[in-house]
């Protein structure tokens, strides 16, 4: 696919200095552009690059003061490092979007519902009853079980599973490996010691927008529904349990573990290794540290912890100076108590 650079400028309303009707097919950085590529220079450091890069077309803020003219077309555009996050998934779009049809060798059943422009590839499987929206891409080894519904333009890269009753939005994207809908760890101990099985009997609702990593796993809710809210984005290798809630545009980084039923609200920021105990509520906004633990519910929205058991941000920081100081700290107590000891004899 090529595009010009006055249908990118047109597209990101952007100004042209150069040739408007040079062509680009590939983004690159302006370090290590090439003929046919478009970069972007929001950072000053990098402006060393500008004047002798072999990029067809770079971006640039609208006050960006250039010193010398440039091999390249300019577009000068108002937030040049949010337009060129635009053009990555303009251009990733383009790709996906290309593959349309059904390769020989998947299997998709006569009670499947199928839309336009959907490309399902060889050993992918829609099962009875599954409903899958226009320009869906399916790629290999994908599962997808009795009666899911998968939304317009959502990809489910190779190695996805979808369990029966699941309902995934529009715009999704689905990395390889990730599992929706596999059981809750719902067990009732018997008198004997043995632990018997409880039927996970709900479903998972993933809303408009959302991406997951990959090997990331979604439990069905045991009765309800498990739900991952709009613009939710989960990194890779996320264990979310049965009945948990998501909401709007929360991020989550890899390794974060959520037992059941515990809600998280809207725009919260989660990073790596957290672990949140379950059947608890946490506010809007929140912001949570690496490997931090959260063992009860955070109730004031914009509320930033770390640590193990999580606390404020601030109060673990001073938390971190003590222990570091408790060798010294132990040191001057041995002594005082060598100095009573003294005393008393």
């Amino acid at each position: 696919m090529q595009i010009s650079a006055k249908e990118l400028s047109n597209k990101f309303h952007g100004i042209i200095e150069g040739d408007e009707n040079i062509l680009v097919h590939a983004p690159a950085k302006i370090e290590e552009g090439f003929e046919g590529a478009v970069s972007f220079l929001a950072n000053k450091k990098y402006e060393k690059f500008l004047y002798d890069s072999k990029s067809s077309i770079i971006f640039i803020d609208k006050d960006f003061d250039v010193k010398q003219k440039p091999n390249a077309t300019l577009i000068r555009v108002d937030n040049c490092y949010k337009v060129f996050s635009q053009i990555l998934k303009y251009f990733e779009l383009a790709k996906t979007r290309s593959r349309i049809g059904i390769e020989e060798g998947s299997h998709i059943d006569k009670d499947a519902t199928i839309g336009q422009d959907v490309y399902v590839a060889a050993f992918a499987y829609v099962s009875k009853g599954a409903k899958i929206g226009n320009n869906v891409k399916i790629y290999p080894h994908v599962y997808i079980g009795d009666d899911v519904v998968v939304g317009d333009n959502t990809v489910l890269y190779s190695g996805v599973k979808v369990y029966t009753d699941c309902q995934i939005g529009k715009d999704c994207i689905l990395h390889s490996n990730v599992v929706v809908g596999s059981d809750g760890f719902g067990f009732a101990p018997k008198e004997d010691g043995a632990y018997e099985k409880i039927p996970q009997t709900g479903n998972v609702i993933i809303k408009n927008g959302v991406e997951i990593g990959a090997n990331t796993a979604i439990d069905r809710a045991t009765m309800g529904s498990t739900v991952i809210g709009d613009g939710v984005k989960l990194d890779n290798l996320i264990q979310v349990a049965h009945n948990v809630e998501i909401g709007k545009n929360t991020v989550i980084a890899a390794q974060t573990g959520i037992s059941g039923s515990t809600k998280i609200n809207k725009q919260c920021v989660i990073a790596g290794q957290v672990g949140i105990v379950g059947h608890i509520t946490i506010a809007d906004g929140t912001r949570i540290g690496a490997q931090s633990g959260i063992s009860k519910s955070v109730s004031q929205p914009l509320t930033i912890l770390s640590g193990t058991p999580a606390m404020s941000h601030k109060e673990s920081l001073k938390s971190q100076a003590v222990y570091k100081k408790l060798p010294e700290l132990m040191g001057k107590l041995r002594t005082i108590e060598k100095q009573i000891e003294a005393l008393n004899n």
